[in-house]
């Protein structure tokens, strides 16, 4: 269901909804640009808490988004991301052919404090990141990539994607980590979410197509 402020809803509920969120928006205000996904949100469902983000994409990433109405469904769903209690999963394009598979990427990284938000590979004081990934399909030089993050560190996809001990190919219209110049063309996409439902304990499974 589109609207006419660029969300599209996939699934409205009495506590919570599911949108997806385009490329070239925030999750949540920014320090300087304020327009942003919660925001938008709170235009269209009125009633809701005033932070309804759940939890959050790259601004330059599209794909599926919880948000909370209520502060006991904002509470449980947070708690289901914290204890990895949901089912993830991605596609992305990069930039290169890789030859494997599938695999598992485990690498330490954490935030350059002199240049932020960019995260570098450190194994002495880096936060591990862990991703499954599958090859899906080799398209003209390219890869398409669907991975399965276990945890969910900052940037941990466009890292794993771009370092050698990783894919060693960055995400195609990465800006940050690639040789991407604009914000809408990084190809990313949170495809595929599975969580409880507050309300009832239901399992729910969401599918969003790519744009690209």
């Amino acid at each position: 269901m589109p609207v006419p402020d660029g969300l599209r809803i996939l699934a409205d509920f009495k506590t919570f909804a599911v949108i997806e969120k385009p490329r070239g928006l925030l999750s949540v205000p920014g320090i300087v640009e304020k327009d942003c996904v919660s925001e938008r949100f709170k235009k269209l469902f009125p009633q809701s808490i005033p932070h309804p983000s759940v939890h959050r994409l790259d601004w330059e990433t599209s794909g599926i988004l919880v948000l909370a109405k209520t502060k006991e469904s904002h509470r449980d769903i947070s708690i289901q991301f914290q204890d990895r209690k949901t089912s993830k999963r991605y596609i992305a394009v990069v930039d290169g052919v890789v030859e494997a598979a599938a695999g598992r990427i485990e690498l330490p990284f954490r935030l350059n404090v002199e240049n932020r938000p960019y995260q570098i590979y450190d194994e002495d004081h880096g936060k591990i990141g862990i991703s499954l990934w599958k090859n899906l399909s080799v398209e003209a030089g390219c890869t398409r990539i669907e991975y399965t993050p276990i945890t969910g560190r900052t940037h941990q996809l466009r890292l794993h994607s771009m370092h050698p001990k990783g894919l060693g190919f960055p995400i195609i219209g990465d800006c940050l980590y690639g040789t991407g110049t604009d914000v809408f063309h990084m190809k990313l996409h949170a495809s595929y979410l599975k969580f409880k439902n507050p309300e009832n304990d239901e399992m729910l499974e969401f599918n969003s197509e790519p744009p690209f």
